[in-house]
């Protein structure tokens, strides 16, 4: 039986420090950290995000480069003044990088900040329209770009996952009414699995209240 909390984070590897609690019902609600910080805790094992990583897959970063030794001045060569530096400090993996690399660094960064993520159409949708065709005769149909359509879905799910964001830490509202706001949410997400055909990853399509089995 395929797990429910598959591609939520109670199934993340980043999922960490979880407390478990036990409702009047009997049923068990387990919340914790963020390893990266993407979501402000208490966060509660039904909620996901673009940065979901299935438990136990981790993989190890690649070693930095070594960075060239500075070579010792040349007699009579100008040398910059120990309390004026004409380059900021940087991070040995920036100064690795190339303009192209930084930028999609750079990118990311803030994609992740907004949380607008870069989500990839199916691709025997690209070039397509979608064509909405009136049931009354003698009025024009309209046509509409099936990729800008796709832009403005994303653009939406993007926003619900950020409204969940500040729901979860929104330090005025209680456990009860961010579980509330959380299943208004997770009702647009249902709304909108129509749309799933459209993403070319089933991972970054919408998912909305699993049914109890």
């Amino acid at each position: 039986m395929p797990d429910p909390l598959d591609g939520r984070c109670g199934t993340c590897a980043r999922f960490v420090r979880i407390v478990e609690t036990i409702a009047d019902t009997g049923e068990v609600k387990r919340a914790g950290d963020c390893l990266l910080g993407v979501w402000p805790s208490p966060l509660y094992e039904t909620s996901s995000c673009s940065q979901w990583i299935r438990r136990g897959t981790f993989e190890a970063r690649p070693e930095p480069r070594p960075r060239p030794r500075a070579r010792a001045p040349s007699p009579g060569a100008s040398q910059v003044s120990p309390h004026r530096s004409s380059v900021p400090s940087m991070p040995e993996d920036l100064l690795d990088m190339d303009a192209s690399e930084f930028r999609k660094v750079l990118s990311d960064v803030i994609r992740d900040e907004l949380g607008v993520s870069e989500v990839a159409i199916a691709g025997k949708w690209e070039g397509g329209e979608m064509i909405l065709k009136p049931g009354k005769e003698g009025v024009q149909e309209k046509r509409i770009d099936i990729e800008a359509l796709f832009h403005k879905i994303i653009m939406i799910r993007d926003r619900l996952r950020l409204l969940e964001q500040k729901i979860n830490g929104h330090p005025k509202l209680g456990d009860d009414e961010k579980v509330q706001m959380q299943q208004y949410v997770t009702g647009c997400y249902g709304s909108l699995t129509t749309f799933n055909v459209l993403f070319a990853n089933r991972e970054d399509q919408f998912i909305g209240q699993k049914s109890e089995t």
